[in-house]
C-alpha cells in the first residue's frame, strides 16, 4: 500500500491547525480592513477627480458660445480660461491623499475655477439672444449636472476617508494601521463659501 499518502505526524497536524487557527484569528480581528476602506477611499477620490475632469470639458464649449455674444467680455472670459488651465495642472493621484497640502492645492484650483465661472454665468444676464441661444442653454444644463455630481462624489469621498481615518486611528485598526504603514487621509477642508457651486440659472 505505498500508494496511500502518508498521514502527517503529531507535530505536523498540530502546525497545520494552528495555521489555521492563526488565520481564522486574524480574518476575525480586521487585517483586511484598512486595505478595504483605503481602496474606498481612493475609488470615491478618482469619482471626484472624474467629475471636476467632466466639468473642465464642458467650459471650452461654454465659453465659445459665450465668445460669439459677449466679445467685450474679455476679460472675464480669458479669467475663466486661465483658472481652467490652472485647475487641470493641479492634480491629486491616490498616493498624495495623505498629504492635506496637495488636496488644498486642489480644492484651491477649483474654487477658483468655480467662481469664474460663475462670473461667466452672470455674463449671460446681460445677453437676451445669448440666454436663449439652444446651445448655451444645453451647456447650462450639463454643467448644472455636473455640479451635482460634483457634491455627491465630494460627499461621498468625504465619507469614505472618515471611515478609513476612524479606523487607523482607533483598536484594533491603530495596530494594523502601523503594520500596513497607513497614514490617516485629507479631506476637503475648504470654507463653505468656496465648496458652494456656482450659480446655474435658466
Amino acid at each position: 500500500m505505498r500508494w496511500l499518502p502518508q498521514l502527517p505526524g503529531p507535530a505536523g497536524r498540530g502546525a497545520a491547525a494552528l495555521l489555521i487557527a492563526v488565520a481564522i484569528m486574524l480574518s476575525g480581528c480586521g487585517i483586511n480592513t484598512i486595505p478595504t476602506k483605503e481602496e474606498t477611499a481612493k475609488a470615491a477620490w478618482s469619482e471626484v477627480q472624474n467629475q471636476y475632469q467632466r466639468r473642465t470639458d464642458l467650459i471650452p464649449n461654454l465659453v465659445n458660445t459665450v465668445k460669439g455674444y459677449a466679445t467685450q467680455e474679455r476679460e472675464v472670459l480669458t479669467q475663466v480660461t486661465e483658472a481652467r488651465a490652472k485647475a487641470t495642472q493641479v492634480q491629486v493621484n491616490a498616493y498624495q491623499l495623505t498629504d492635506p497640502e496637495a488636496i488644498r492645492r486642489f480644492q484651491e484650483a477649483q474654487a477658483q475655477l468655480s467662481g469664474a465661472l460663475g462670473r461667466l454665468l452672470a455674463v449671460s444676464e446681460q445677453y437676451p439672444d445669448l440666454k436663449s441661444n439652444q446651445n448655451f442653454l444645453a451647456l447650462q444644463s450639463q454643467l448644472e449636472g455636473t455640479e451635482n455630481r460634483i457634491s455627491v462624489a465630494r460627499r461621498d469621498y468625504i465619507t469614505a476617508v472618515q471611515d478609513f481615518n476612524t479606523e487607523v486611528r482607533t483598536f484594533p485598526g491603530r495596530l494594523w494601521a502601523s503594520v500596513y504603514g497607513a497614514k490617516p487621509m485629507a479631506a476637503f477642508t475648504t470654507t463653505e463659501e468656496n465648496q458652494r457651486p456656482p450659480t446655474v440659472q435658466f
